[in-house]
């Protein structure tokens, strides 16, 4: 992942025209170029990300239906692209989330969620690994995101780490891996084994 600082950033980005680091805006991201990268926001920085792989995106639709067959009435799954707004400098668009109905209602046409959603999670992968892990997270603790999990995807050691918001700060309530079943408790009920998730992946 990188972030671009536009022309008097002293990084060269393909982005010039877009101004100085930390003064980008929702706006600027709706003239993003379609080129398969990932843009988002955070705090007025842009965090571009190449376009994810087939093993990522393996890993990204099993935990998704999974979610998606245990999901109550009320709640809704969603996988990126699919952009989360908590300001006009932060945008944000997490591999999986769980939103309620009512809140991705809310904005005409769905076009992007405006209230936190209930559960945010993330898939490691070498770009994005660090970001994830501490600014996202913060990201996602500041505005009451109320559960954040990371899913790392190694398919010899595949592990799940869950965080729940309790008093403001993210606690950890479940670090499964490999063959170990979680038995989660929020957004809903529902049992995640990481193996499962990563079965896509592996050679037989």
């Amino acid at each position: 992942m990188t972030t671009a600082r536009g022309q008097h950033g002293g990084v060269a980005t393909g982005l010039d025209g877009f101004g100085l680091a930390g003064e980008f805006t929702v706006e600027d991201l709706e003239r993003m170029p379609e080129d398969g990268r990932r843009y988002e926001l955070l705090d007025g920085v842009l965090l571009v990300s190449p376009a994810p792989g087939v093993w990522h995106q393996e890993v990204v639709l099993a935990l998704a239906i999974r979610l998606r067959d245990a999901c109550p009435p009320g709640l809704h799954v969603v996988i990126a692209p699919f952009e989360w707004r908590s300001s006009r400098r932060t945008a944000l668009q997490p591999d999986v989330l769980v939103a309620r109905h009512a809140d991705l209602l809310a904005v005409e046409g769905g076009k992007f969620l405006g209230a936190p959603p209930v559960l945010a999670v993330e898939v490691l992968s070498p770009s994005t690994r660090r970001i994830d892990r501490l600014s996202k997270l913060s990201a996602y603790e500041e505005a009451g995101v109320a559960s954040y999990w990371l899913v790392d995807p190694d398919p010899q050691a595949p592990s799940l780490h869950a965080l729940d918001l309790v008093d403001g700060r993210y606690v950890a309530v479940g670090c499964p891996s490999g063959e170990q079943a979680w038995d989660a408790q929020r957004p809903f009920p529902v049992t995640i084994r990481p193996t499962d998730l990563v079965a896509g992946l592996r050679r037989d």
